[in-house]
């Protein structure tokens, strides 16, 4: 999705943030400076956040081909990942349980659809089919994001964005080598699809701040450009802990009935060619991947917006693969290079179509 650090100044609680989103409205003169800052601050917290995110794939495949089920995996991940926010989670509610339960539905979803859907669809999908098709049709939920602010909220893409869409989709092909080795599963590419749908309500979700309507505006904006309507924000670590609550609660219940087949094993795992205990990758993946990329993930989301936030959320795939570069010496080949540079200016058209 900075961490715990950086909640300070979210919205909602009375930080600089909701002076920048009235300025962002035109409704109070200030510097332009200011609301730069807060665009610039939230590319710096999306970038930690992919960052953290791109680790996720490592850590899952080496559970996975140790005997975890996707399912097992990802219950640990969120389970550790609540236990791991709670502390944190109680400090920055500081008793204001009405603020939760005004946040309830969409905690609820977010936990539902953004942790427990998003993540059963990706790990579902990379055990049936090739990791790079599985990514390119999970990412495909930016393309969803843009779609639903068009329909919901009438904010028609314009050229800069739809040029950076087909630049950054176009890049994530040439990254992931599609050509490679592997066929394609019509049950992983279902999957893959409730991941992509899942990933648009995860940025939707999390962008919204408090507002009237959820948007692709900064926070404190409505969809048509109007001020926050008072709501007070749910700072990110608090819906990232309820969030995993909610998503460890349906992993569990679609495990008992069957739904999601649970396994789990004890044995030693292969990491990054190395014989290591099982919880190295359980902690990387639950901490790491989780908690802190989630929390982060919000708290991007709500600088940037939705559409923004998640055309950021790509470089997911370049970390990925620079991880490979540096930990692993699978060096880049020059099509990935130039899949690098084509998001890296798909990001850029998105964002100066925002300025």
């Amino acid at each position: 999705m900075s961490s715990v650090r950086a909640l300070d100044d979210q919205p909602g609680s009375g930080g600089t943030l909701d002076t920048v989103a009235l300025e962002a409205t035109g409704t109070v003169d200030a510097p332009a400076s200011n609301v730069r800052g807060s665009r610039g601050t939230g590319l710096v917290i999306g970038l930690l956040s992919a960052a953290a995110f791109g680790t996720s794939g490592t850590f899952g495949t080496s559970l996975i081909g140790a005997g975890w089920s996707p399912a097992g995996a990802v219950l640990a991940r969120v389970s550790i990942a609540a236990l791991v926010l709670t502390g944190p989670a109680l400090v920055q509610l500081r008793g204001r349980w009405t603020l939760l339960r005004r946040w309830g539905w969409r905690t609820v979803a977010y936990g539902c659809v953004g942790v427990a859907a998003c993540q059963l669809g990706y790990f579902n999908a990379i055990s049936r089919m090739p990791v790079g098709i599985a990514l390119l049709i999970e990412y495909m939920g930016i393309l969803l994001v843009v779609g639903w602010l068009w329909v919901r909220h009438g904010q028609r893409p314009r050229r800069l964005t739809i040029a950076g869409s087909a630049a950054a989709i176009g890049g994530l092909a040439l990254m992931l080598d599609l050509s490679g080795p592997g066929g394609i599963s019509p049950v992983g590419v279902l999957w893959a699809l409730l991941a992509a749908v899942s990933m648009a309500v995860y940025f939707i979700l999390s962008a919204w701040s408090g507002t009237a309507s959820p948007d692709a505006g900064p926070v404190g904006t409505s969809s048509s450009g109007a001020p926050s309507s008072g709501t007070e924000a749910l700072p990110p670590v608090v819906m990232t802990w309820g969030g995993m609550i909610v998503g460890a609660v349906v992993l569990a219940a679609a495990g008992v009935t069957g739904l999601a087949p649970l396994a789990a094993s004890s044995a030693d795992v292969t990491l990054l060619n190395h014989q290591v205990s099982w919880l190295v990758p359980i902690l990387g993946l639950s901490v790491l991947a989780a908690a802190f990329a989630y929390v982060t993930g919000i708290a991007a989301a709500r600088r940037l917006g939705a559409k923004l936030g998640s055309f950021v959320a790509l470089a997911e795939v370049l970390f990925a693969t620079a991880f490979a570069w540096v930990l692993l010496h699978q060096v880049p080949t020059g099509t990935q290079f130039l899949g690098g540079a084509l998001i890296l200016a798909g990001v850029v058209l998105v964002r100066l179509d925002e300025s």
